[in-house]
Order: structure tokens, then C-alpha cells, then sequence
């Protein structure tokens, strides 16, 4: 597990334990670990959560390193603490990212405070309270008993004796038949539900929970919301799944097989790719970790609003465009400076950001070609701010049919590689099936203007002819008298 620095919050009277991970000064990201846990039970996407935000992930009051209310813990006194660290902590709406009561808690917060919560992450959120019957049968006893010292003390002797009862106990209720949970990561997780000293907040939470059933809410909130669940999940049943899939048809909700209660830990790269996807997080799995500096981030954020009116951006989300934006490279051309030459082998796509392009292709004469004579180049069309050139280069990483040049202004060149566009189709296949669409769209519409251009000549025989013309030149259509 990496290093990541640990403080304390001090909210009115109560001291909240967090971790932080990412730079200062952006958007805040507020983890939530769920029951019987601490702020490692969303460790797995601090790292990627990194790239972008500010992450903060607490210890909820009672757990990990924080002490308890003084008073009954209820879901409407985390929801309230919550919403004052925020004013605390944040110039501006938050991404909630929340784990089994956590998700509870921070579908809570969106009910209560809207205007804090700008988007939410949820996975196997408590939505009714009523957990498993797993759980209800065999550990909310053992949490009852943990509520009274004499039961603490009789169940902390049975779980020494018996080589860790509760351990046998929520293993099957917890993971998948076939997790791949990491045993180190399974041994954190037992340690934190078995923590010393907090049987009274696991069991108030306990009925906190049951007393805080969310059904019948759900349709109110508008906050957007990705809903993670793992198919195998014995904790929080799939009944509650249900609930959101009929409630909040607006949720993003995905189901994951080979996961149960924790699939950022039992399916830690396909969850991971679908809060990268919903959050807009910069980089490929292939450089998943890779921080991403204040001055890549802030060109990231413009190219990102460029795409809005591009060939390639049409009908992306925000953070479907930032992902995009993450994988070009930036190119700046001089006036007249070659981008490509002809039958140069390439898997590279050109989106033009500042400036235009011009296309020059060698002239042929009975099917031949006369050389590389640059003076006989003929200038073909101009490609403006937002086009496209190269796709066909991309596909098949060919040759390319023609010669590209920086306009008279010079051109900056957004660069897309074969191998970046087939990393990013493989972490988010519906921003990669979007871009697709609307690259082969671009290759249509341009497609359909060069038939009516030859529709037109073949109408109008004597019209004109292509002038050869110096570089830098555009192409003149020159009446015949």
C-alpha cells in the first residue's frame, strides 16, 4: 500500500482521522468506508481518485483512528458531521465516492444537502437497512452481545479460542466464491471488523441503518451516481440493487460477476475502469497510477472543453471528453512546416486544435506518379480547427496517401496513437465505441462532399481546372474562356 499523509479534522467538538492523497486546491473527493471498517476500506481507488481530485478519506466517528459521538450514532449525525467538513474542507461541490453504509451516508447527504455533492460513486450501497440474512443470523448477535461489556469481553475470549470466530463467520457472507482478494488486504479488512473498543458504534450502527431505509427517496435525488455492486454480495443483498434499478432509473448501475461486498478489492481493475470511465480520470490502466501535473491537467481541461465543438466530440459527456483529452499528445507546427509526408507508414491521428491544415498530393500522369518534387505538388483542401486527418493511417497503419502542412498561421495538432486509442477503448468500450462513431460520421460526411464535388464536375465539363500552385497556397478554381 503506498504512503499516504494522515491527520486530523476537528469538526465542532468531534476529531475526524483522514488520509489525503492528491494535490491540494482541486476539487475535493470525500471517501466513505462503510460498517464495521475504517478509511482503508476504500484505499483501492485513492491512487486513481488522485489523478484529478483531492482525496480525503475519513474515519467515520467510532471507527478506524476517530472517536465516537458522545451520543446515540445515528445515519442523520454522520450526514450532518459530513456536511460541516465539507464547508470546512472545500470551496465548492464534492464527488462522493461511498462504500456499503457509506453509500447510505452519502445518498443521505445528496437527499439533504444537494448543493454540496456534485457527483457520487457508490459501491453495494445500503439502500433499505436490512442487510442479509447472513448477517442478521449469525453476526448481528455477536454485534449485540459486543454492545454490553460482559458480551464484549465473552465474544473477544470465543474469537481467541476459537481462532477467529467472526473471521469464519463473514468470509463467505463478505467475498466471492471466487474472489481475488489479496490475503494482506483480507487480513487489513478482519482487523478493522474486529477492532477493540468499538462494539457500541457497530451496534447502533447497526440499527442506524434499519432506521434510515431509503426507499422511496431515491427518485428525488438528481445528483448524478455511478452504483457498483458485486454479483455475489451476501452483505447487502441484491434486493437492493433492485430497489435502485426500480426507484432511480437515472443511476449508472453495474453489476460485477466474481465480487461481493468489496469489489474494489475483489475485482479491483474492472471497478477501477468504471469509476475512471464515470469520473472522467486522465489516464489509461496502462499508466493508471502516472500523476498528472497542475499544467497537464489544466491543458487536459482545455483540450477537453475544445472537444465539445470537434468532429470527434460530439455528444460526449465532460468527462468522457477529459479521458479523451488524457490520451493525445499535443504537436505545434511553424507556417509551412511538414506534418507528414506521403507514403510515410503511420498509426496516427491528427484532430486539429489552433489553426488549419493543408493536404497536397503528388500529381499522377497515365497512373503514374511525376517524383517528390515539391513544386508539383497540387494543393488538394484545407482541414480547419476541429477536423480530422490520418483515421485511415490509424486503422490500418498504412501509408499515407498525402502530404500535410501547417497552414500560414502555423497549427497545433492534437495526436491520438493506434495504441492509446486501443488502451482507452479496452478501459471505457463506451466512450471507445462513441469515438468510433463519430470518427467514421467525420469520414462519411467528408466522403459525401467529395462525391458532390465530383457530381458537380461531371455536370459542368467546362468548369475549371486545379491550378498548380506555390506552398502555402489555397486552391484556385480557374474558369476556362
Amino acid at each position: 500500500m503506498d504512503e499516504y499523509a494522515e491527520n486530523i479534522f476537528q469538526v465542532g467538538e468531534q476529531p475526524i482521522h483522514y488520509v489525503e492523497a492528491g494535490k491540494r486546491g482541486r476539487q475535493v473527493a470525500l471517501l466513505i468506508h462503510g460498517w464495521s471498517s475504517s478509511w482503508y476500506a476504500t484505499s483501492p481507488l485513492l491512487g486513481p481518485l488522485a489523478q484529478r481530485f483531492h482525496c480525503i478519506a475519513i474515519d467515520l466517528p467510532g471507527y478506524g483512528q476517530s472517536p465516537p459521538f458522545a451520543e446515540r450514532t445515528t445515519i442523520p449525525k454522520y450526514v450532518d458531521l459530513l456536511a460541516d467538513l465539507i464547508e470546512k474542507i472545500s470551496d465548492g461541490p464534492v464527488v462522493l465516492v461511498g462504500h456499503s453504509m457509506g453509500g447510505m451516508i452519502s445518498l443521505s447527504l445528496a437527499l439533504q444537502y444537494p448543493v454540496l455533492v456534485e457527483r457520487m460513486v457508490l459501491l453495494n450501497p445500503t439502500i433499505t437497512g436490512r442487510l442479509s440474512k447472513a448477517i442478521n443470523f449469525y453476526i448481528s448477535p455477536i454485534t449485540m452481545m459486543e454492545r454490553f461489556g460482559i458480551g464484549g469481553y465473552i465474544v473477544s475470549s470465543v474469537e481467541q479460542t476459537f481462532m477467529g470466530l467472526t473471521d469464519r463467520l463473514m468470509r463467505p457472507v463478505s467475498f466471492a466464491n471466487r474472489t481475488s482478494i489479496m490475503e494482506s488486504d483480507y487480513e487489513k479488512l478482519r482487523k478493522d471488523a474486529r477492532r477493540r473498543g468499538q462494539g457500541r458504534v457497530r451496534a447502533e450502527c447497526y440499527w442506524a441503518m434499519r432506521d434510515n431505509d431509503l426507499s422511496g427517496q431515491l427518485a428525488e435525488i438528481e445528483t448524478p451516481t455511478l452504483v457498483i455492486w458485486g454479483a455475489e454480495d451476501n452483505t447487502v443483498p441484491l434486493r437492493d440493487a433492485g430497489v435502485v434499478a426500480d426507484e432511480w432509473p437515472q443511476a449508472d448501475l453495474r453489476i460485477i460477476p466474481n465480487a461481493g461486498h468489496w469489489p474494489h478489492f475483489e475485482t479491483p481493475e474492472i471497478t477501477r475502469r468504471h469509476v475512471a470511465a464515470y469520473l472522467g480520470l486522465p489516464l489509461a490502466s496502462d499508466e493508471l497510477y502516472k500523476p498528472v501535473g497542475e499544467d497537464e491537467l489544466a491543458q487536459i481541461n482545455e483540450i477537453a472543453q475544445f472537444f465539445v465543438h470537434s468532429d470527434v466530440g460530439q455528444g460526449l459527456s465532460l468527462p468522457e471528453r477529459t479521458r479523451l483529452a488524457a490520451q493525445c499528445e499535443v504537436r505545434v507546427f511553424e507556417p509551412g512546416e511538414v506534418i507528414a509526408r506521403a507514403s510515410e507508414v503511420s498509426d496516427e491521428l491528427f484532430i486539429i486544435q489552433k489553426g488549419f491544415v493543408e493536404v497536397w498530393k503528388e500529381p499522377e500522369e497515365d497512373g503514374k506518379r511525376n517524383g517528390r518534387d515539391p513544386h508539383n505538388l497540387i494543393h488538394v483542401v484545407n482541414l480547419r480547427a476541429g477536423q480530422i486527418t490520418g483515421e485511415l493511417a490509424m486503422w490500418d497503419k498504412g501509408e499515407r496517401s498525402a502530404d500535410l502542412r501547417a497552414g500560414r498561421e502555423g497549427a497545433v495538432l492534437l495526436v491520438l496513437t493506434r495504441r492509446r486509442l486501443r488502451a482507452l477503448v479496452d478501459d471505457d468500450p463506451e466512450l471507445g465505441s462513441h469515438f468510433l462513431w463519430n470518427m467514421s460520421t467525420a469520414m462519411s460526411r467528408r466522403i459525401r462532399f467529395i462525391q458532390w464535388q465530383l457530381n458537380r464536375v461531371q455536370e459542368q465539363p467546362r468548369m475549371t481546372r486545379v491550378e498548380r500552385m506555390p506552398a502555402h497556397s489555397s486552391t484556385v478554381m480557374v474558369p476556362t474562356v
